[in-house]
């Protein structure tokens, strides 16, 4: 959908900003009345930083305390298109740029909003991947902030949840689709190196992914989405 989001850019000028966002959020939110997530695992503990391959980047719809998630996205065209809709959907953004002067601007505003204790959300390929390689984003915030990292995996075995031909192979439910968020343990920064940090962060969403089928039906015994009416 965020591709959507940034080929409506790409076609209309910065002068159409308010409708793009308007029509992108509006293709969004019907969709997500027919997108039913629950949580499992989740340690709620606040504040945190979730952090999500880039192609389960709306794993974020499933965690329900919205407004208390920061979201950094970059000072682009495409990027105001899409903090705008983040907005009107209930997160909150830190803009900034892949560039040094950028980058380290958003990184300073994630500290600071990790400190004031809210949870940051972070996609820890991205925004260009290399696929499934950690970069240091989130183990530079969590060392300094001295929070914990919670990896987030989502998923469903539901023909309606959709894997696009992108570079990071993003996942998206078109239709109705009943989906899990699967969380793993907090990992903490403290006494650990950069590397040890980012493997850990790997083998735990790996993990994720592959307990994520036995976890679906375990959540189906739990009869966990009826419950969440």
């Amino acid at each position: 959908m965020l591709q959507l989001i940034v080929l409506m850019v790409r076609l209309i000028n910065k002068n159409n900003i308010g409708q793009v966002t308007n029509l992108a959020y509006s293709i969004m939110k019907m969709q997500e009345l027919f997108t039913y997530i629950v949580e499992f695992n989740n340690p709620g503990i606040f504040p945190c930083i979730y952090v999500m391959w880039h192609e389960n980047q709306f794993c974020l719809h499933g965690i329900r305390d919205r407004n208390n998630i920061n979201i950094l996205i970059s000072n682009s065209l495409d990027g105001e298109i899409i903090a705008r809709v983040c907005e009107k959907w209930g997160f909150k953004t830190c803009r900034g740029s892949s560039k040094r002067k950028g980058s380290v601007s958003g990184t300073l505003k994630m500290i600071s909003k990790l400190k004031d204790g809210e949870n940051i959300a972070i996609m820890v390929d991205g925004p260009r991947g290399p696929l499934h390689k950690v970069k240091s984003g989130a183990i530079v915030l969590a060392r300094e902030a001295k929070v914990p990292i919670i990896p987030v995996h989502w998923y469903s075995p539901n023909f309606t949840f959709v894997k696009f031909p992108s570079w990071d192979k993003m996942t998206c439910p078109i239709g109705p689709c009943w989906l899990i968020n699967l969380y793993g343990n907090p990992i903490y920064a403290e006494g650990k190196s950069d590397k040890q940090i980012a493997k850990e962060i790997k083998e735990s969403l790996m993990n994720l992914q592959q307990s994520a089928p036995g976890k679906y039906k375990e959540a189906q015994n739990l009869k966990l989405w009826k419950k969440r009416k």
